[in-house]
């Protein structure tokens, strides 16, 4: 008998013949788990890129909106701080229409009246309601949020006394002193009456204390004004100086409470105002 037919003979029995691995293209580049089942990501499930290269699973995620926003906010009060600075440096045309605002508006109230309400934006006034809620903040497990607050407050006269002396701005009522730009009061008084309402709305869940701190903010900026202690445009440049602190104080207030350990191991209670009803 020839080899073919000894071949051929062989060949339907099954119980004879040796198993033949099976080679293919599908077999050869497919990777198998442990259990034999086949991967949960394979290679062919990969999207090729515009390029044709392999893609990335996941994909990356973008930069979140908030500090994009945050970001923009900051670059237009700085923009428009320094146009308003260099108008005052110069004496440019800007200063035309503050002037006239201010004449029209200076002690229309009675000087009683404003100096009380620009009493306001005064250190032994203001910064003692931000240390309170610092403590509350830092005794709540927010201690990095009380920290960038008084970091922030502390830089208020890191930034205005220099810009005061290299301005040399004279005042409404007085033409002959200098040192009215931007506004120390002002700044001051949105810096710690805002940063302690941030600090404090996580607990409180409700608006008043933004609104407080932008009431206190509004009668302090307002009183300077109608009393001639400062022109409007130092006013406003205060509030866009300090603009950018604030924002970072609100991001160091917003972020979430790590959970705490117990001694014994247990996860301690949340704080409630990381969770907020739904």
């Amino acid at each position: 008998m020839s080899e073919t037919d000894r071949s051929r003979a062989t060949g339907g029995d099954s119980g004879t013949g040796l198993p033949q691995r099976r080679t293919g293209h599908a077999f050869a580049h497919t990777p198998l788990r442990s259990d034999g089942r086949p991967p949960q990501t394979p290679r062919g499930a990969r999207q090729p890129d515009p390029g044709g290269r392999p893609g990335t699973i996941p994909p990356v995620p973008g930069r979140p909106a908030i500090l994009s926003a945050t970001a923009a906010l900051s670059a237009l009060c700085a923009v428009l701080f320094a146009l308003i600075t260099w108008q005052v440096r110069v004496s440019g045309p800007l200063l035309t229409p503050d002037h006239a605002l201010s004449r029209a508006v200076v002690r229309i109230v009675p000087d009683a009246v404003t100096e009380r309400l620009a009493d306001l934006g005064n250190v032994p006034v203001a910064v003692p309601v931000l240390v309170l809620a610092m403590l509350y903040a830092a005794r709540r497990g927010r201690a990095r949020a009380a920290l960038t607050a008084g970091l922030a407050m502390a830089l208020v006269p890191a930034l205005i006394v220099p810009l005061k002396e290299w301005t040399a701005r004279p005042g409404p009522l007085e033409p002959w002193a200098a040192g009215y730009f931007p506004s120390g009061h002002t700044a001051t008084a949105l810096t710690a009456y805002t940063a302690a309402a941030l600090l404090v709305a996580p607990y409180t869940r409700r608006p008043w204390p933004a609104a407080l701190a932008a009431l206190l903010t509004a009668l302090t900026a307002a009183g300077l004004v109608l009393r001639g202690f400062h022109w409007p445009l130092d006013v406003l440049a205060s509030l866009l100086l300090c603009t950018p602190l604030l924002l970072a104080v609100r991001r160091a207030a917003a972020r979430p409470l790590r959970a705490q350990r117990h001694p014994a191991g247990r996860p301690a209670a949340a704080d409630p105002a990381d969770h907020p009803p739904k």
